[in-house]
């Protein structure tokens, strides 16, 4: 179930949700080391939900393993899902992937991602949750 009202938290709230490493990446923009995410090498089968608000994200139909050291998807689970943002951060240029629904930081959107989109969604393990099941 989608939590509506994630938009309108304060940040005191949105600590009080969060566990640190959760607030960090979802809230502050931070990203976690390379392979160190627990969803990175899942092989379940379902859906990928934002970890602050719930919204339904990704599938693991589309997740693959770009060797990147982050979960990667080549689609969101539908349109809107995922917001995209100009991020000049780090002397780069990327595209920055936040939640719609809560506006937390997922990570970011690269053009080497395999077909039929070409497109590499490339997320932080912690700012995602696994649903298991169809």
């Amino acid at each position: 179930m989608n939590d509506d009202s994630a938009r309108d938290l304060s940040d005191a709230e949105w600590r009080d949700r969060l566990d640190p490493d959760r607030y960090m990446v979802l809230r502050q923009g931070a990203t976690e080391p390379p392979f160190s995410g627990e969803l990175l090498g899942s092989k379940a089968k379902g859906r990928f939900v934002c970890a602050g608000c719930r919204a339904e994200l990704f599938s693991s139909d589309t997740k693959y393993d770009s060797g990147s050291g982050w979960p990667s998807f080549y689609a969101p689970i539908a349109d809107g899902r995922v917001e995209e943002s100009l991020d000049t951060s780090h002397g780069m240029v990327r595209t920055e992937i936040s939640c719609a629904g809560c506006g937390g930081h997922l990570g970011h959107l690269f053009e080497d991602g395999p077909q039929p989109t070409g497109l590499r969604y490339c997320i932080n393990s912690l700012s995602l949750e696994m649903d298991e099941g169809d």
